[in-house]
């Protein structure tokens, strides 16, 4: 698309936001919006699905409820986009391709984006709050000090991850992969880690007070000082 189909789209959408004559729900669904300028637009509720958002600077942007899911192999292309500090509460991302995407202190919250693709993503200080990452691949992400308190990752593949400092209270996190992961500091406590791999992962000073940690694998896991009785 072009930058002034771009611009026509989205004022038709702000206009559909507010509810004013003539607005009309922006559909970006397959749309090429490669390396496009999307810093701060509004595209709350809009329609992404399969869209090709590569190198799209999209820095505080508002992708609140927006529909971005996809095929597994063929979900929105976020791969390597500029998303600090956006919104994607409660947005749908099903399958999105978000390999080395910057979502440094974005806003998740309640996002659903099971099975996406999040290999390498920066992810330090996102809010993650109740996001439903079943099945996601988050092998390499970096998460420091994210908070993914209630967050569903069965499942998930967070090998030689980066969780430090995180907050999983209460996070599910049955089956995942978190072989060689950094969970120092991290605040585990009544996490569900159930038959999890947690083999060389380095749990230092970690908080596992009332985790649940029935068949996890804890071969040659770090538990220097980690907290473990039960509250």
């Amino acid at each position: 698309m072009t930058s002034a189909e771009i611009k026509q789209v989205l004022e038709l959408h702000q206009k559909w936001i507010n509810r004013k004559e003539g607005g009309e729900r922006a559909d970006l669904s397959g749309a090429d919006l490669s390396e496009a300028d999307l810093r701060g637009t509004n595209l709350s509720r809009a329609d992404l699905r399969e869209a090709n958002l590569r190198l799209a600077d999209l820095i505080k942007a508002d992708l609140s409820e927006a529909d971005l899911s996809g095929a597994v192999l063929s979900g929105a292309e976020l791969r390597w986009a500029d998303l600090r500090e956006v919104n994607l509460s409660r947005a749908d991302l099903r399958g999105a391709d978000l390999r080395g995407a910057n979502l440094i202190k974005a806003d998740l919250r309640w996002a659903d984006l099971s099975g996406a693709d999040l290999r390498w993503t920066k992810l330090s200080e996102a809010n993650l709050i109740k996001a439903d990452l079943r099945w996601a691949d988050l092998s390499g992400a970096v998460l420091i000090k994210a908070d993914l308190s209630g967050a569903y990752l069965c499942e998930a593949n967070l090998w030689d991850a980066n969780l430090s400092e995180a907050n999983l209270r209460w996070a599910n996190l049955s089956k995942a992969n978190l072989s060689e992961a950094n969970l120092s500091e991290a605040n585990l406590s009544d996490a569900d880690l159930s038959e999890a791999n947690l083999s060389e992962a380095d749990l230092s000073r970690a908080d596992l007070s009332g985790a649940y940690l029935y068949e996890a694998n804890l071969s040659g896991a770090n538990l220097s000082e980690a907290y473990l009785e039960e509250e």
